[in-house]
């Protein structure tokens, strides 16, 4: 099929050359002296030799997406934030485990081809690689015409890390009397917008250009605010504290999410007293008349992320986070329980 008959299915092939010209100048500021090659190849390279300082070097992988917040972005023609919800959904499940994000790869698939659009959403993923501290290698934007319309897309990822594996983190390390300390999200995050969307956009009607006075700014602002990206400010915890496990809370909410890594034997008991979850959660709650079992079991709630460890390590890991720029407190500790493990708030 000649190019020119591919344009008419409506798949623009000079429109996503124009995209990868834009995007290359953000990605090459990701560039971790262990990439070989540049951007426009059929993969991506990382140098594993680089690794040989491990004595059992480990790889870890993730791969996420950011799910229906892109019909906000795509709402409000915003488009450079939410690679930090798509690059946040992967480094900071990769980094529980201990494990540094090596790279980042993504793949973007829209019912037409706008180089502009694309390159806004390739920048917001290379800032937020930057973040992590990771590079961004490659990746994918593929057009669908007839599968979505011109203005829609979607977006979706996968990253890679290392950690050695004497010093992988999780539920073998827990011991009774750990301390759960809890790290503030940044707000809804990722996840929950299905439900936040029918909350407020359908039942209630609103508009995303309403000023919501709880939330001191637009309905729309509030909901597309990026996801914090925790993965350096982990790395740096466990290089100077004992740390026994995380938990990166998205969907499922707090206590499902902890669960995932709490032993049999024990249980993680969560105060609700410890916190007051942020305006947008309660505005969700009391517009949607949505039960508070329901609300905890979807949004985070106001806590991103949970690190479990030694009681004696919690004022040093306090500290170390309120000097990044990370508001933390303490959740709550774990405890001898029968049965599987579990987390329960109370």
């Amino acid at each position: 099929m000649s190019q020119s008959a591919y344009a008419a299915a409506g798949v623009d092939i000079e429109a996503g050359d124009r995209a990868v010209e834009l995007m290359k100048a953000s990605v090459a500021r990701t560039r971790r002296p262990e990439v070989l090659g540049g951007l426009g190849g059929f993969a991506g390279f990382f140098d594993a030799t680089t690794l040989k300082d491990y004595r059992h070097p480990v790889l870890a992988t993730s791969t996420d997406g950011v799910g229906t917040k892109v019909a906000i972005a795509q709402a409000l023609d915003i488009h450079d934030t939410i690679g930090f919800d798509l690059v946040g959904m992967l480094v900071d499940d990769l980094v529980v485990c201990g494990a540094e994000p090596l790279f980042v790869t993504d793949y973007i698939a829209c019912g037409k081809v706008v180089p502009e659009r694309i390159a806004a959403i390739v920048s917001g993923i290379a800032e937020a690689c930057i973040a992590a501290g990771c590079s961004l290698v490659g990746g994918e934007t593929a057009e669908h015409p007839g599968l979505l319309q011109p203005h829609e897309y979607d977006v979706a990822g996968a990253t890679t890390g290392v950690v050695e594996r004497e010093a992988i983190l999780g539920p073998e390390r827990i011991r009774t009397g750990d301390v759960v300390l809890a790290m503030a999200s940044s707000g809804l995050h990722s996840n929950g917008y299905s439900l936040v969307r029918h909350v407020l956009l359908t039942r209630a009607g609103w508009a995303l250009e309403r000023h919501v006075d709880e939330l001191g700014r637009t309905l729309g602002e509030e909901l597309l605010t990026p996801t914090r990206i925790y993965a350096l400010d982990v790395l740096a915890l466990i290089r100077e504290v004992e740390c026994h496990a995380f938990s990166h809370i998205t969907g499922g909410g707090l206590a499902n999410n902890l669960a995932r890594v709490i032993p049999a034997g024990r249980r993680a008991v969560l105060r609700r007293d410890s916190w007051s979850p942020p305006a947008i959660f309660q505005l969700v709650q009391r517009v949607g008349e949505v039960s508070q079992r329901d609300i905890e079991a979807t949004l985070n709630m106001g806590v991103g992320m949970v690190a479990v460890l030694p009681e004696h390590g919690v004022d040093a890991a306090r500290s170390l986070l309120e000097n990044r720029g990370v508001t933390s407190w303490v959740l709550g500790h774990v405890e001898d329980h029968d049965g599987e493990g579990s987390a329960v708030l109370v």
